[in-house]
């Protein structure tokens, strides 16, 4: 009975520690997501690692790639970014400035993050998009990353409870079946989970690897296509898998 009862109390511990902050994402944060005429042109970028609802952050590595696709020119960052803090663990921030009418991609791809629970490695290819002064062209093209969410509804001018769709790629063909996590930032922690099971919102891509998913609230959300890559990385000596995602982050507005 004693085993037992250490046995059963091992277990809840474990399906509660389970039960929260499983889901990770990397994370771009611009300090606009639409540039109009009027607007301050210098644009603040964050990049991090986190739990973006229960705004618990992660250390992260300065990438291996940051970069700009802008009209079909690729533009490396990387040089531009500075250490800095987010959610109260290191983080980095670029500054660019914005010139033109464009449609801008930034992309991250982090270097690959351990993760111990999940026995594997990490690696979150996240990208956002900046509209400027009333550019429309570019924003359903996929940039070429090794998976990627491409958007069907343009991402960006879009309204809380807008319906979003996407298509997950991976290695540039869609990924039938990919499970999307999907979080609010929760920057000002005024968001409540009824319980767990709101925390991270969950679907499902169809046979053409597009998924659905209305956004209840105004904001910045998160959407994290996960695979497993067919390469391993070594830890300790023993090839390890890595979760290989797709993260795409949009705002949405209240209408007013």
């Amino acid at each position: 009975m004693k085993k037992l009862s250490i046995t059963a109390v091992s277990t809840v511990l474990f399906l509660m520690m389970c039960s929260t902050g499983l889901a990770h994402f990397g994370m771009i944060i611009p300090s606009d997501s639409m540039v109009m005429q009027g607007d301050a042109r210098d644009l603040s970028l964050t990049a991090s690692f986190s739990h973006p609802f229960e705004m618990v952050g992660m250390d992260m590595e300065k990438p291996a790639k940051f970069e700009l696709f802008l009209n079909g020119n690729k533009t490396d960052l990387l040089p531009s970014l500075k250490e800095t803090k987010a959610m109260d663990r290191k983080a980095w921030v670029s500054e660019y400035k914005i010139k033109r009418p464009g449609v801008y991609w930034f992309n991250m791809e982090p270097k690959p993050y351990w993760e111990p629970a999940e026995d594997c490695y990490i690696v979150h290819y996240t990208k956002t998009i900046v509209a400027a002064f009333g550019a429309d062209e570019g924003w359903d093209e996929p940039l070429g990353l090794k998976t990627e969410i491409v958007p069907v509804t343009r991402p960006f001018g879009l309204y809380a409870g807008n319906v979003f769709q996407g298509i997950v790629l991976v290695d540039g063909k869609p990924a039938p079946g990919t499970e999307v996590e999907i979080e609010y930032y929760n920057k000002d922690k005024k968001g409540e989970a009824p319980n767990d099971y709101f925390v991270t919102q969950v679907v499902k891509a169809d046979k053409n690897g597009v998924f659905t998913y209305a956004v209840p609230k105004a904001g910045w959300w998160g959407f994290a296509g996960l695979n497993t890559s067919d390469k391993k990385i070594k830890h300790d000596g023993e090839d390890k898998d890595v979760e290989i995602g797709a993260v795409l982050w949009i705002e949405f507005k209240e209408m007013k």
